[in-house]
Parts: C-alpha cells; sequence; structure tokens
C-alpha cells in the first residue's frame, strides 16, 4: 500500500521520525565485550575450586597454558594438579568457552539497527517518465530491538552459567578418574603380591606331591588359587591401564606428555565426615543448573510479552519516497510509503500458542529439576556417609584384625603347630583385605566430589567423554 503527498512538509516529517529512531537505536547498541563475557567463568573457578581456568584465544594464550602444563606435569601429579592440567588443557572445554563468542555475537547483533532497503521503479514512453525512488525501514523490527536485545542478554548470561558448569563438571570427573587411577596402580601392586604368594605356594605343593606327602586334591586346591590370583592380577592390570586413558583423556594429553606420573597412594581419609543438616537448602540456593532454568522461564515470559504485542501486525517497513510520472523537466512528488502485513488468514493465535506452551512447558520442568535435585543431593550425601563409614571401618577394624591374625599365624608357624599353606593363605587374606581398604578410600574421595559437585551443578550438555563411564571423558589429542 503506497500513499503520496505533494508537499515536502510530510517528507520531511518523516526524515526525521527516522533519524531520531536511528540515533536511538546506535545509542543503544551493544558493543562487543573485551573478555568477551569470561571474566565471570574464571572468577567462579578460583572461588569454588580455587583452580586457574584460561580462554585460549591467541597463539601467545596457548604457549602460556602450554608453559603451565609442562611445570605441572613435570612432577607427579596430585589430585588438584590433574584437575588443573584438564581445566587448562581440555579441548572439549575451550569449545564450551567458544560459545561464549557465539552467543555474544548474537547480543550484539540483537542490538542493530535493522538495514534500510532502498527502491528504485523507472519506466519511460518515448518522453513519458515514471520513476519512483523509495527508502524504507522495517519500522517493527526497530520497535521491538529493546525485546530482543533483553532477551539476548539473558541468553548470554545462561551460556556464561553453561561455562561454569562445564568446568565444575571437568573438575568433577577429573577428580574422579584421578582417584580411580591411583588406587588401580595400589591394587596392581598388591595383586602381584598376592599372585606371588599363590604361585609360591602352588609350587609347594607340586614339590610335595612328587614328595609323596599330598594328594593330587590338596595341590589342585593351591593350583587353583594360583590361577585366580593370575586371573585377578590381569584384571588389575587392565583396570590400571584403562583409568590411566580415562584421565589422560580428560586432561587432553597425547604422546609425551602422556607418560604422567601420578603420587603412589591416595590420600588418607579425613578425621570426620562432614555433617550438612541442610543440604537440600543449600542445593536450592547455589545450584547453577537451577538459576538457568529460572533464567529460561523469565526469557520465554518475555517472549511471551514480545509474541502477544507482534500477533496482528509483524511485519511494518515505513519510508520516504518520491515518484515522477511525465516529462523528466517536471517536479518530483514527495511522500511516504507505509506497508504492513494483513493479518487475512492467519491472525498469530498460533504464534501464541506455542509460545504459551513452551512456557508451561518450561514451568513444569523447572518444577521437576527441583524435586530431581532434592533427591540427588539427599543421594550423594548418603552415598558420602555411607562411604566414609565403610572406609574408616576398614581401615581402623579390618585390616587391624587381619594383621593381628598374622602376627598370631607367624608365631604358630614358628612353633610349627600351622603349616607354610596356612601362612600363605593367610597372608594373601592380609593383603586382600589391605586392596579392598583402598577401593574403599578410592569410593570415598569419589563419593565426596560428587556430593561437591551435585551442591553446585547438575548434568552438564557438553560431553567431555566417549562412553557412558562417569570417570571416562574424552579430551582432544590435537592441538
Amino acid at each position: 500500500m503506497t500513499t503520496e503527498f505533494n508537499g515536502n512538509r510530510h517528507a520531511g516529517l518523516i526524515r526525521l521520525s527516522i533519524c531520531a529512531l536511528t540515533a536511538l537505536a546506535i545509542a543503544g547498541c551493544t558493543t562487543f565485550l573485551a573478555d568477551g563475557g569470561f571474566d565471570p567463568v574464571a572468577a567462579t573457578a578460583q572461588s569454588k575450586l580455587g583452580k586457574e581456568v584460561r580462554w585460549a584465544r591467541s597463539p601467545q594464550d596457548h604457549l602460556t597454558i602450554d608453559r603451565r602444563v609442562d611445570e605441572l606435569l613435570s612432577k607427579p601429579l596430585s589430585a588438584d594438579d590433574a584437575v588443573q592440567v584438564a581445566l587448562l588443557n581440555n579441548r572439549a572445554l575451550q569449545a564450551s568457552f567458544e560459545q561464549l563468542g557465539i552467543s555474544e555475537a548474537e547480543l550484539v547483533q540483537s542490538s542493530r539497527f535493522p538495514n534500510p532497503r532502498l527502491t528504485f521503479r523507472r519506466a519511460s514512453n518515448g518522453d513519458q517518465y515514471s520513476v519512483e525512488q523509495t527508502l524504507t525501514v522495517n519500522v517493527l523490527s526497530l520497535l521491538t530491538v529493546p525485546y530482543a536485545r533483553g532477551i539476548e542478554r539473558r541468553r548470554f548470561a545462561q551460556t556464561q552459567k553453561g561455562a561454569i558448569v562445564d568446568v565444575l563438571q571437568l573438575a568433577n570427573q577429573t577428580r574422579k578418574a584421578y582417584f580411580t587411577a591411583v588406587a588401580a596402580n595400589e591394587s596392581v601392586r598388591y595383586q602381584q603380591q598376592v599372585m606371588k604368594a599363590a604361585e609360591t605356594s602352588a609350587e609347594l605343593a607340586r614339590r610335595m606331591v612328587q614328595a609323596g606327602n599330598w594328594s593330587r586334591l590338596d595341590q589342585a586346591r593351591e593350583q587353583t588359587f594360583y590361577s585366580d590370583a593370575t586371573q585377578g592380577f590381569a584384571r588389575a592390570r587392565l583396570a590400571q591401564d584403562s583409568s590411566r586413558e580415562d584421565l589422560t583423556q580428560l586432561m587432553g594429553l597425547w604422546g609425551e606428555r602422556a607418560n604422567f606420573q601420578l603420587t603412589e597412594r591416595l590420600p588418607d581419609l579425613p578425621p570426620q565426615a562432614d555433617e550438612l543438616p541442610h543440604v537440600e537448602q543449600t542445593a536450592m540456593q547455589s545450584r547453577i543448573d537451577l538459576q538457568m532454568k529460572r533464567e529460561e522461564i523469565e526469557a520465554l515470559a518475555k517472549s511471551l510479552k514480545l509474541t502477544r504485542t507482534t500477533r496482528f501486525v509483524n511485519v511494518l517497513d515505513a519510508g520516504p519516497t518520491r515518484t515522477l510520472d511525465g516529462n523528466r523537466s517536471e517536479p518530483y512528488k514527495n511522500g511516504y510509503e507505509i506497508s504492513f502485513e494483513i493479518p487475512l488468514f492467519d491472525a498469530g493465535g498460533a504464534r501464541v500458542k506455542k509460545a504459551q506452551a513452551t512456557y508451561e512447558q518450561a514451568v513444569d520442568r523447572i518444577t521437576q529439576s527441583v524435586i530431581n535435585v532434592r533427591s540427588e543431593v539427599r543421594k550423594a550425601y548418603t552415598r558420602y556417609r555411607t562411604s566414609y563409614d565403610i572406609a574408616k571401618h576398614q581401615r581402623d577394624e579390618i585390616v587391624p584384625l587381619h594383621k593381628l591374625i598374622s602376627a598370631e599365624n607367624q608365631l604358630r608357624y614358628n612353633g610349627m603347630l600351622i603349616s607354610v599353606f596356612d601362612l600363605l593363605a593367610d597372608a594373601r587374606a592380609q593383603i586382600t583385605s589391605v586392596n579392598d581398604s583402598i577401593q574403599s578410600a578410592r569410593d570415598f574421595w569419589i563419593a565426596e566430589s560428587d556430593l561437591d559437585t551435585s551442591l553446585l551443578s547438575g548434568p552438564s550438555p557438553t560431553t567431555f567423554s566417549s562412553n557412558s563411564d562417569s570417570t571416562s571423558l574424552n579430551g582432544t589429542l590435537s592441538r
């Protein structure tokens, strides 16, 4: 629909209005941040984990990271060292940080004024000309810029929180993989001792049979012990290799860097387990994923308001126009053009219904998420306390009892009251109890890491893992 006026007054008003709107739009434009929105992510990693994270956006950043990683790998890694290497060197985490750049670009783009459109039409018949020149701009897009910018700003804040969740999850999974790898190393050492004791027992049994002092049945029993011990040692070696590879992937290491060293043993158990009587309330206040869902609902509410606002008119263009009909010497006629969509067949009801359903869906999901979080932290705390009690009982009761039995049997062996086979069987049982204690301690440290993470974040959308094992994550092999 085109309307024309012959006076310059209306065209001047149109030009003045467009200039004013343009000035407002330019004044409200969002610019790129110097840190790209990364500073809150780094600050949270420092406050919650005591660790440094870097977003490698330049060759110099990569060099700085490489130097720091090499420094950490130059000595046997502690759990904190392994986490720090992963947070600096895992390329999947770097990809998560790049999402900040994508989201920031969308935020900046949302504040940009839509480009004007110039239409030129010319027709002639002899010395008669028909010329029309129109400059239009999407007025509705201009009016909705504040809404769009607000929505993108909330999305950018959610992207920042998503990056924080990825940092926390990677730290947790690396810590768990570290404890698993160290425990596997210890298990291999003790399983090797069990195998050697069983091998000695089997060899003695063979000699006893040759001397005619033992039956084939007794020898078969000792040989079975040795076969089981050999198989147990092989399984321990496989678990050792697998857990080390999991940790290597998490830390993003390959080549010579994969030959890192770990500490010899797991940390000692703390004197007592933490008491957390208000664990659910703590999670409700601090869970970042719940904060993200609340912000998502706010964004959807804003979006629903915008959808309702533009229900009937979602295309509106306006701008000055001038036309010439006749000889070239005749003056142009000045006026303006307004174009809008007539809601004849689509009144926007479907779009509003979809927006309402999307909002209600988000409300239902966050309600269920709150229920899930409460259950999750309760289970995590129960697992933490129970694993501590088991590990402490294993360390303070089971292992000392086996040591006492071993000492008493040694005295009886010295007094020729029991055979060497009884002594070797007892040694195997003692070693097995120590190995069980190692696994119990490992389970406690993993449960503690899971509890700490469950109080801060939920499952991360970023995939660090190549399989479903929570301690096996997929780092990148190349820089």
